[in-house]
């Protein structure tokens, strides 16, 4: 069933067209995406496919009874009320499911806050709830993943994976794309490219077009030298050519190829100052709001000159706060920060830099305290403003040109020390894996905030996992050693569920002659005595069901010791490794060192175990780990 066709479509905006002939056709389980530049007219083209736009040219029809439900940049929610209230504002729908899906998107603490005095992400979520939770037929989806963390992001996947309906979303989420779409809609340079399959599609599609169009220009190069020899054949000659083909042979001397939609790469490594052995030091750090819980605590952090870290928890644990504190924004309620005579901090936050919407983009770069010279317009040009877009109040742009602005204005500041805040909100996709490579080779230390999952396995070393419970930890290896082990902790859960029921079940099926005969078998749970309780990770997966439940305070504090434990052995087999390479040929010293190196992997392994089962036993009552 055919749910939306949209034929020859075209959009402007002052000064510039958008897209021209663009159409497509959603039916009945299309799963497509839209991507493109930022500035090209992703979003516009989502307004003219759910009705809210009128196109410059072309049509949109739609099928009879189709309902759609849309989730813009404008995120239109009612003010004026309490959260729980704005869930379900003039939609026909179950309270209790919109309760159920605000709680999956992090919102559950928020259900009495009042909306106007909500964060923008907050607000973000709010309307993707009233998106998700009104019966439709065909779903619309703007940005759907940024404001999201992890955790949200992962259950929106198996939702929309669910979905009966159509789908289009544009997003710059790789990961989301790849999963979710089956064809993707490239805007490039005012035409639209459809691509069969996800954002591997997409690239070998962009990939052999980008091929083509060099094979395209080098043929007509090769032709117009010989054009041009026959038109350069004499005078006399000249009056006996035809016209057409001297006209035919002009058209090929003088043609240019398409222009690129951008040009050069940005420069994002100019002049980085050096940075000494003291960055920024973190000691005993805690922070809370007023009377509020306390976000972390006891946090001791050194940033090393080439630092590589990525802050990651769910929504409201404090990532944001804590790079607050690390640019000095806010103070934090325990411990002090130190920073390095040679740190120069730059922080790209969630909010941007207050841009004045009636300012010009060149204004925005001189501060308006001066006019623009060349090194502007040239650095602008460099991030892809051209001449006309310089020109341009920024109250025109796109909300991902303002947000590449600012990264500029940032970015122009040649900071040594970075903190990027949800950096790929918004930005496309050229405009990130130009980030990447960037920060592969950048001399300075990094600490950035991110649920984009493709972009924390490019960019960070470590991770720092802030837990919602007061606990900050740091986890080596990065966020793929970080989600690995979260898929452990998860798996051992679900063995956790399964084996009382699974123990029940066969209890069951052993008839009642069974039963009897258990009943005459001593008390095995009592007689193992102190055996049942030598691990919390056999306790975790179901073996020692007669030990008695532990109280979440209890599971806590055992957590925070066990990890303790864990960042101590890690250290010493850390210093036992380097003590072994630099002992050289000395035998003894290396037969001693290699024999406390054997025991401490033991006890590390054995400390990373007992973690595991009591982060398991944690999350089983509801407790972040």
């Amino acid at each position: 069933m055919i749910l939306l066709d949209a034929a020859s479509v075209a959009a402007n905006r002052p000064g510039r067209p958008l897209f021209a002939d663009v159409s497509l056709t959603v039916s009945v389980g299309d799963r497509l995406g839209i991507v493109g530049l930022n500035g090209c007219g992703k979003s516009t083209l989502l307004r003219i496919l759910a009705g809210a736009t009128e196109p410059e040219a072309g049509s949109v029809r739609r099928g009879r009874d189709v309902r759609i439900a849309v989730l813009d940049q404008a995120d239109n929610v009612p003010g004026g009320q309490l959260v729980r209230e704005a869930l379900t504002a003039g939609l026909d729908v179950e309270q209790w499911e919109a309760e159920a899906i605000a709680d999956r998107l992090g919102l559950g603490s928020l259900m009495d806050a009042e909306v106007d005095r909500l964060s923008g992400g907050q607000v973000k979520r709010v309307a993707l709830t009233r998106a998700l939770v009104v019966p439709s037929d065909l779903l619309l989806l703007d940005e759907p993943t940024n404001h999201l963390d992890i955790d949200a992001i992962a259950w929106l996947e198996d939702r929309l994976a669910e979905y009966r309906g159509g789908l289009v979303l544009v997003t710059h989420d790789r990961h989301f794309l790849d999963r979710i779409t089956t064809r993707v809609l490239e805007l490039d340079r005012g035409q639209a490219y459809v691509h069969e399959g996800g954002y591997d599609a997409y690239l070998e599609g962009r990939a052999r077009r980008e091929e083509q169009a060099e094979r395209s220009e080098e043929r007509r190069r090769n032709l117009a030298k010989t054009e041009l020899a026959w038109l350069r054949r004499g005078a006399p000659a000249r009056t006996a050519k035809p016209k057409a083909r001297i006209a035919s042979a002009t058209e090929i001397v003088e043609g240019r190829p398409k222009a690129a939609a951008r040009s050069g790469e940005l420069p994002l490594h100019v002049g980085t100052p050096r940075l000494g052995d003291r960055v920024v030091e973190l000691h005993g750090i805690g922070h809370s709001f007023g009377e509020g819980p306390s976000l972390f605590g006891g946090l001791d952090l050194l940033l090393d000159p080439r630092e590589r870290l990525g802050i990651v928890g769910a929504n409201g644990t404090g990532k944001s706060t804590l790079l607050d504190i690390v640019a000095g924004r806010i103070a934090p309620s325990q411990g002090r920060v130190e920073v390095g005579s040679t740190a120069q901090i730059g922080y790209y936050d969630q909010r941007g830099r207050e841009l004045d919407p009636n300012q010009r983009v060149r204004d925005a770069v001189t501060g308006g305290h001066r006019d623009a010279d060349w090194s502007d317009a040239a650095l602008l040009e460099a991030f892809w403003f051209d001449g006309d877009a310089q020109w341009a109040p920024i109250g025109l742009l796109s909300g991902g040109e303002r947000r590449r602005l600012q990264l500029l204005l940032t970015l122009s500041e040649r900071p040594n020390v970075l903190l990027l805040d949800e950096p790929t909100n918004d930005l496309d996709l050229d405009t990130l894996r130009q980030l990447e490579d960037f920060l592969e080779e950048w001399p300075g230390a990094l600490l950035v905030v991110s649920h984009d999952r493709a972009f924390l396995e490019r960019t960070v070393a470590d991770v720092l996992v802030l837990d919602g419970a007061g606990n900050a930890g740091r986890r080596p290896g990065g966020y793929a050693a970080y989600e690995a082990e979260r898929k452990l902790v998860r798996g051992r859960r679900r063995l956790a569920t399964a084996a009382p029921a699974e123990s029940k079940s066969q209890k069951g099926s052993a008839g009642a002659g069974s039963a009897s005969s258990e009943a005459a078998k001593p008390n095995r749970s009592s007689s193992a005595g102190s055996s049942a309780v030598s691990s919390p990770a056999t306790a975790a997966i179901g073996a020692t069901p007669a030990r008695p439940r532990r109280s979440p305070s209890t599971v806590r504090h055992l957590l925070r010791a066990a990890e303790r434990e864990v960042a101590a052995l890690q250290k010493r087999h850390e210093t036992l490794s380097a003590e072994m390479a630099s002992a050289g040929s000395d035998h003894e010293l290396l037969a001693a060192l290699a024999k406390e190196f054997g025991v401490t992997a033991e006890s590390l392994a054995n400390a990373e175990e007992e973690w595991l089962g009591l982060a398991a036993e944690a999350e089983d009552m509801g407790i972040a780990t």
